[in-house]
């Protein structure tokens, strides 16, 4: 379980921005000692300097996201493909690197992940079924993702970390007016494109006045008022949870079971997991730098809209779990979007046109897939670089 590192990857654009103008923080409501944005990105790096996460904490994760997209069947409560419209909560207690409970709330029930030391629980109340899982002999360092969301993917300390390591010379930095985030006073960066061709208009990151944590990430599209993605804290306390908090006991009645993980077809699944993975980095290609980038991935109409193959009810993680692949049908997600898809063509050919707020896709008849968070014009002008 990666817990990401705030921003310990902002050192990264510094370089970038100390050949620009030095923008000092403007006074706002609260009040904060006044920062450039020089200085908060270092103090934000030192925050985490010898650190393997963030300070002991708890709080509630909301994430938001209005994307344009068309009505989405039915994904599931916990599906990843669930998060591409509506809001969803997380709340989640972190004590130490060995100590995490993230909890799940769906609308009939709620999942939760609890590790206390050597100790791992998935717990789900809508088939009140409690999970222990152990790890097998020698799997260490070769570690397997636990088959549910873990805040590494569910926190505005991930999205900032991956943010902040992308920002370069194409990106404009400045600090806006402070702001009260989860209760808390926060500065604002605010990150955004140089490049016209971006469908992004600014990125606001709020990070907290006393710890420089990542509070909240907005992602705006140009032309909204609101932000078509947004995760943030609703709630948040930097004071070590209660241990009881990872305390896990199966209710009286709970179907209890036992899982191991990184143990016989679990690591050959895993590696060959790992080795597709690979092979489709081989295939895909980028066109364009910075917030103009489009990924160019071979596809079809065909690839793209076949139906996943039946997952065994064999026992292995994920295969039932509701953060494994039950009720997340990708292909009726395509489906659902090609139906709003516009026929285009150009010198380079043609193919089918899918705009959102902030991703523009472009499937070809030629047999690719092109993807960026970029203008129409974009995507076609990159369909035609072979």
């Amino acid at each position: 379980m990666r817990w990401g590192v705030p921003i310990a990857a902002a050192a990264v654009i510094a370089g970038a921005m100390g050949a620009g103008p030095v923008i000092a923080a403007v006074s706002g409501d609260p009040v904060l000692p006044e920062r450039t944005a020089q200085q908060l990105l270092a103090d934000a790096a030192a925050a985490t300097k010898d650190k393997a996460g963030p300070p002991p904490m708890s709080g509630t994760v909301q994430q938001t996201a209005s994307l344009g997209l068309p009505a989405l069947p039915d994904m599931g409560g916990a599906s990843p493909l669930s998060l591409l419209s509506g809001s969803h909560e997380v709340k989640v207690w972190y004590g130490a690197g060995d100590k995490l409970r993230v909890a799940m709330p769906t609308q009939f029930d709620e999942s939760n992940l609890i590790v206390n030391g050597d100790q791992v629980w998935y717990w789900d109340s809508g088939d009140n079924t409690a999970t222990k899982i152990k790890m097998a002999p020698g799997a260490a360092g070769k570690p397997h993702e636990l088959p549910t969301p873990g805040p590494a993917e569910v926190t505005p300390q991930q999205v900032a970390a991956k943010l902040l390591a992308n920002a370069d010379e194409h990106t404009a930095i400045r600090v806006t007016n402070n702001a009260q985030v989860a209760g808390r006073a926060a500065y604002q960066l605010v990150l955004a494109p140089k490049d016209e061709g971006s469908l992004v208009q600014e990125v606001r990151l709020a990070l907290d006045g006393e710890t420089y944590m990542p509070l909240q990430v907005q992602v705006f599209a140009k032309g909204s008022a609101e932000p078509a993605f947004q995760v943030g804290f609703t709630q948040v306390t930097f004071t070590p949870p209660a241990e009881e908090n990872f305390a896990f006991t199966p209710p009286a009645g709970a179907k209890v079971k036992e899982e191991t993980l990184g143990a016989g077809g679990d690591a050959e699944h895993a590696e060959q997991q790992a080795e597709s993975a690979k092979e489709a980095r081989k295939d895909t290609k980028v066109v364009g730098a910075g917030w103009t980038r489009v990924a160019v991935l071979p596809a079809t109409l065909a690839d793209l809209t076949a139906k996943p193959a039946e997952t065994p009810s064999d026992g292995k993680p994920g295969s039932h779990w509701k953060g494994g692949s039950e009720g997340a049908d990708p292909s009726a997600l395509v489906q659902n979007v090609l139906k709003t898809a516009t026929p285009v063509s150009g010198t380079w050919g043609s193919g089918k046109l899918i705009k959102t707020k902030l991703v523009t896709a472009l499937l070809t008849d030629d047999g690719r897939l092109l993807v960026g968070a970029v203008t129409p014009e974009e995507i076609t002008k990159a369909a035609g670089t072979k």
